[in-house]
């Protein structure tokens, strides 16, 4: 299974919605992690200030901290491989990491695990 692995600086949240003002990029990159977990690719997400024991039960993110310092984050990882680091990749970078071509559509009728809807 595809995996995504999301090491997230920390924050009050992963939408881009919470605190003072809205952060747009984190807004749409949420909007695409959802998309994607609508495509079966499989996402996990943490955020250091909610979740710092997957940072440290992770030996590439705690060499990764060592090195660039919480500064750094996000790291994003691809099947155990890092993809991105120091910045949230666009929803086309994030399609092509994955190899898909799209989301499944929003109004998509179909079965769970049908590709009719896919656009493959």
């Amino acid at each position: 299974m595809k995996t995504l692995k999301i090491y997230d600086p920390p924050m009050c949240c992963s939408t881009g919605v919470c605190g003072p003002s809205v952060n747009s990029e984190l807004v749409s990159f949420a909007g695409t992690v959802n998309g994607l977990k609508k495509a079966g690719i499989n996402v996990e997400r943490y955020n250091l200030s909610q979740q710092p024991q997957a940072f440290v039960m992770n030996p590439e993110v705690q060499r990764f901290l060592k090195e660039k310092g919480q500064q750094g984050l996000p790291i994003i990882f691809f099947n155990d491989d890092v993809a991105f680091e120091g910045r949230y990749p666009s929803r086309q970078e994030l399609l092509d990491i994955v190899n898909i071509d799209s989301f499944p559509s929003e109004n998509c009728k179909c079965k769970e695990g049908s590709k009719c809807c896919s656009g493959n």
